[in-house]
């Protein structure tokens, strides 16, 4: 389950881990490989992921085998939990007919990940494991600008959509999409694209799963940012693809400031001002005003 320490390395750039992290992760490779108890939760946690879901949607969480990793792997443990689990995900892919490049550029988010962490921590590590675990269990593809991942409706979802007339209830399959960062601007055309990339894909990988809805939980479709951004802006013609799914009125100050500045945790009167995006976060949040996530649906008919 385990990969050979002369294999690792070209694993890990097919996943694309940082170089800086290559030489690191198999020295660390010896140590999990030396630890009887590592490897026996190694083959735990690539089980459950691994385990088929009673339907789409129920991702396993792996908080507290993750949680239970020793602490002479650092923040590698789940790196290798992904790494051992790779064959069966491109074998389930393969099964699909999934073509190569999608899964390579899906699984490629691992790498991002550990950019991201090692850019904030100067360390290997990973802010949210769970997350990645969709991707290697082929609920998760990277189609151009978007990401999409195989889910269910749920209760206030499914009661949005019906209003608008279209056959939804809970448990029926759905598209959320996810805008991953790193990848240039959210351009109309780039989403377009990507769309029809899904509509294509899903009808013709996964036809059994009858989709007619994608939906997006993100800060992006916060309704506020209008206020401050203007009409012609990537974001706000993003907002305009959607209808309201529900009002969410929980703060979640820190997801902005995360994506738009990298770190959740930067004093918010220190937020740099640079672009209108910057502008429109940090002066909101000065002044006294909180960030939502905001939820929305659109119509997607598959091919």
């Amino acid at each position: 389950m385990l990969p050979d320490a002369d294999d690792l390395p070209e694993l890990l750039l097919d996943l694309s881990v940082p170089h800086e992290d290559i030489n690191e992760l198999v020295g660390l490779r010896r140590t999990l490989a030396g630890d009887p108890g590592a490897l026996r939760l190694l083959h735990a946690c690539v089980t459950e992921l691994l385990e088929e879901p009673a339907e789409t949607g129920r991702t396993p969480d792996l908080g507290d085998l993750f949680a239970a990793s020793p602490a002479a792997l650092g923040g590698s443990f789940a790196v290798f939990v992904f790494v051992a689990a790779l064959p069966h995900t491109l074998a389930l892919h393969r099964r699909r007919g999934i073509p190569a490049e999608v899964s390579r550029r899906t699984l490629a988010d691992l790498g991002r990940n550990l950019t991201v962490y090692r850019r904030r921590h100067g360390v290997i590590g990973l802010h949210h494991k769970r997350w990645l675990v969709r991707h290697f269990r082929g609920e998760l593809f990277q189609l151009g600008r978007l990401q999409f991942e195989r889910a269910r409706l749920g209760q206030r979802g499914s009661t949005a959509i019906a209003a608008a007339g279209l056959d939804a209830a809970p448990g029926m399959p759905c598209l959320n999409l996810h805008i991953p960062d790193f990848l240039g601007p959210l351009t109309p055309s780039a989403c377009d694209r990507s769309l029809d990339l899904a509509r294509d894909f899903f009808g013709r990988h996964f036809p059994e799963e009858r989709v007619e809805t994608a939906l997006c939980h993100s800060w992006l479709l916060d309704p506020q940012l209008k206020r401050y951004l203007p009409a012609e802006s990537n974001i706000v013609r993003f907002q305009e693809r959607f209808r309201p799914a529900r009002e969410d009125n929980e703060r979640a100050d820190t997801e902005p400031v995360r994506f738009v500045f990298g770190d959740p945790d930067l004093p918010v009167a220190e937020l740099p001002r640079r672009t209108s995006v910057e502008r429109a976060v940090g002066d909101h949040l000065r002044a006294g005003g909180h960030w939502h996530i905001g939820h929305g649906w659109f119509p997607l008919e598959l091919e």
